[in-house]
């Protein structure tokens, strides 16, 4: 797969540095790439890659569902990652998914991403709460996503896989009050008033 970069993203939402914008299908090969990286694969605790036909046919069942919402993560125009919200409509709830280009991690992307698709959430997806799953020693992760907003919940035991060996995994959750900013959905309530 080669590097695609056809065309712009449309802008959803602007933070300081980096903003969220739709996901465009001639960037698949991209995303297949990032996810696909030995880096997102450990930290995700999978072993083995997906296959090209099983994300290509994964992004045609994703695009109509409305429970599945994801956002390229842009620094400027460049994209250089995505995140996902795995909504549960009944409840109000959703699952936070995130993935760094391997070329981008170390920049504290994560952190302004997890935080702008968290203001997505509660200020526009109207989300009660926001749940993630990261492996115990990913300890960069649980930094970025405790300065977003997250808060530690709960543990599974050895649930989860780190270099080869079981691991726990820490459960973690957002609600709307532990948002605490900065919004960039807020400013654009407060501009519409007389």
């Amino acid at each position: 797969m080669t590097e695609t970069r056809s065309s712009e993203s449309h802008v959803l939402l602007r933070g300081e540095r980096l903003a969220l914008g739709q996901p465009r299908r001639e960037m698949l090969p991209n995303y297949h790439r990032w996810e696909n990286d030995p880096g997102t694969l450990l930290g995700y605790g999978n072993q083995f890659p997906q296959a090209w036909e099983v994300r290509e046919k994964g992004w045609e069942g994703q695009r109509g569902n409305r429970n599945y919402q994801q956002f390229e993560i842009l620094d400027g125009p460049e994209p250089v990652g995505m995140t996902i919200l795995i909504v549960n409509a009944f409840v109000h709830t959703a699952e936070f998914v995130i993935v760094i280009a391997p070329e981008h991690r170390g920049k504290g992307y994560a952190t302004e991403a997890t935080r702008l698709t968290l203001d997505w959430a509660f200020h526009l997806g109207a989300l009660r709460m926001v749940h993630l799953k990261v492996l115990a020693p990913n300890i960069a992760g649980v930094k970025a996503y405790e300065k977003a907003g997250f808060q530690q919940s709960g543990r599974m035991r050895k649930s989860g896989f780190w270099l080869g060996r079981p691991v726990d995994e820490l459960i973690m959750d957002a609600l709307p009050e532990d948002f605490t900013g900065p919004s960039a959905v807020r400013p654009l309530a407060e501009g519409g008033r007389d």
